[in-house]
């Protein structure tokens, strides 16, 4: 059954892993029930960057993927491997226009521990497919969760992240349902 009648275009900038475009692509298909398409990479997005943080802007990124949504896709979920932030934290995993069309994830900071080790690779997959996931849902319309089982908990820390499940609550999944 399809939950959704969507094309999510998975827009890489600069390097980024093909096996972690295959893996947030397939995790999206299997989980929200929609085609997805990597799309070809474009250039690591420097108009973005902030000479002063050092990081790249997620909003300004957003603003330009209206320019890249290829007329099959009906949203555009974009992954970077910079450090990405929204003007109100000094990081963030991901970016999205709530209800919207178009959405940013950073693999840059998921490939650390809190303590600076690495996590090992399936890990760091799960936590990409995780924010992916995440950022997705607020695209089909989802708010932040209350409830620290849910998809859609806010994670604010690698620890919170790493707790969230890959499964939406009862009400975040009948809302899903609903608007289907």
């Amino acid at each position: 059954m399809t939950l959704i009648k969507e094309c999510v275009g998975i827009q890489p900038f600069g390097d980024v892993p093909e096996l972690v475009l295959k893996i947030i692509a397939a995790n999206i298909e299997a989980y929200f029930k929609v085609a997805a398409e990597i799309l070809p990479p474009r250039d690591t997005p420097d108009f973005a960057l902030d000479k002063r943080r050092l990081q790249y802007n997620a909003g300004t990124i957003l603003k330009t993927l209206p320019l890249f949504l290829p007329g099959h896709c009906t949203k555009i979920m974009g992954v970077v491997c910079t450090d990405i932030f929204i003007p109100i934290f000094s990081y963030s995993y991901g970016e999205a226009e709530q209800g919207g069309n178009f959405a940013l994830i950073s693999l840059f900071r998921l490939d650390k521990n809190p303590d600076g080790s690495s996590p090992g690779s399936a890990l760091f997959y799960e936590r990409a497919a995780k924010v992916a996931l995440h950022e997705l849902g607020h695209l089909f319309n989802l708010f932040h969760c209350d409830e620290k089982t849910c998809l859609m908990h806010f994670s604010g820390t690698m620890d919170d992240l790493d707790k969230i499940p890959f499964y939406l609550c009862r009400y975040c999944s009948a809302f899903l349902f609903s608007a289907s």
